[in-house]
């Protein structure tokens, strides 16, 4: 029985997607995508050079542009701010009187405890402030 050569690179792409499952290494796939395309090739009547050609350049290439892109993610800090540093910049609108030692105000829909920057500095109820900081549980005001 002679099995074609397309045959047998699906057979190496199925054997290169395993080690993917199993261990998650991403390169694996490139390399089985990298198969997959010498077996288009071997189906197609390319030769045997032009399949390995084919194989080694889809998977070599594959490879560096997925590091690439995984290397600027690890690095890059996402654009958008989430938790409490989506609040800082934020206004607010107070609940019960803000001074240095403690108040209430509405942030984000939602009560929070606060207290102002400057500790002489007061703010009564209604009055619109600005989220300087986020210290533990209370807004630092102002």
């Amino acid at each position: 029985m002679d099995i074609d050569a397309w045959v047998w690179w699906l057979i190496v792409a199925v054997g290169l997607g395993i080690p993917l499952v199993l261990t998650a290494m991403p390169e694996f796939g490139m390399f089985a995508v990298g198969a997959l395309s010498a077996a288009l090739v071997a189906a197609l009547g390319g030769s045997i050079v032009a399949q390995v050609l084919v194989f080694a350049v889809v998977s070599v290439a594959l490879t560096a542009v997925v590091r690439r892109i995984a290397v600027r993610q690890r690095t890059g800090r996402s654009a958008h701010a989430t938790g409490i540093d989506a609040l800082k910049g934020r206004q607010a609108v107070v609940l019960e009187r803000v001074d240095g030692s403690g108040g209430r105000i509405k942030l984000a829909g939602e009560v929070w405890s606060a207290r102002s920057l400057d500790g002489e500095q007061t703010f009564e109820a209604g009055r619109q402030v600005d989220v300087v900081d986020i210290d533990g549980a209370t807004a630092v005001v102002m």
